[in-house]
């Protein structure tokens, strides 16, 4: 099959479209592949290829945020970029590849952006105090199974900022409140359950993200699923550590 890419090319401050025709293209292939194909042919003419995040290629490390037709991680819902493949594309197509947009995500250079301000905010959340010593047996300290369901739910989060991408608000809040909600649940989370709720927030606010707004475009570009119910459940920990006065 055949593809037009439409890839942002940027290595200042200022960037722009820049179009590869490609063919030859197997429809099993993935969409990382395909750019893996395009670098090989640019580096082959003498050209710079096209910088992008990737690692595990598996929809694992979160690490190949990119937007694909507008859309976070393209068009396949509960997919990430890596494991997005050729044959939901049209034989034909012209893509347009772009990296995240928002302001506490500055690009890089093409595809690639900074997103530490994701590692400041988990940060910012501290640590567990509870000493829980060496391995404990997995049934010495019962747990719920909603309250487990849910941790594992929050958990499943791999931070690729996918949320922020498709916010209108470029807001971080469903990333926040994912990594709050998997440690708040749990028994060896609650020392810090509501300090942390209020320091994670305050710090994806001095990032930069926006607020939310319930728009739930974030939850519905999240390739993990993380339901909006996450972002309720942090605001009820953050209102909680404000109408209390015990610093935990």
């Amino acid at each position: 099959m055949k593809l037009t890419l439409r890839i942002w090319r940027q290595s200042g401050a200022t960037g722009r479209l820049v179009e590869y025709p490609l063919d030859d293209l197997s429809p099993d292939m993935s969409f990382l592949e395909a750019l893996d194909v395009l670098n090989e042919r640019l580096i082959t003419a003498g050209q710079e290829p096209v910088a992008f995040d990737h690692d595990c290629r598996e929809g694992i490390c979160g690490m190949c945020g990119m937007m694909i037709n507008g859309m976070a991680h393209g068009p396949e819902k509960a997919t990430t970029a890596c494991q997005l493949h050729l044959r939901h594309f049209r034989d034909g197509d012209v893509v347009t590849v772009e990296p995240w947009r928002a302001e506490p995500f500055p690009v890089v250079r093409d595809l690639v952006v900074d997103r530490s301000a994701f590692d400041r905010i988990v940060a910012a959340g501290g640590y567990i105090s509870v000493p829980t010593g060496s391995a404990p047996d997995a049934h010495a300290t019962p747990v719920p199974k909603p309250d487990a369901d849910t941790a594992f739910e929050a958990a499943a989060c791999i931070g690729c900022g996918a949320c922020v991408a498709a916010c209108p608000n470029g807001s971080a809040m469903l990333f926040t409140a994912a990594k709050a909600t998997h440690l708040g649940v749990l028994p060896q989370g609650q020392p810090e359950r509501y300090s942390r709720a209020r320091d994670m927030v305050a710090e994806h606010d001095a990032a930069g993200f926006g607020g939310c707004t319930n728009t739930g475009e974030c939850t519905a570009s999240c390739p993990k699923g993380i339901p909006l119910t996450t972002i309720a459940r942090l605001n009820a920990d953050l209102l909680r550590a404000h109408t209390t006065r015990s610093d935990r």
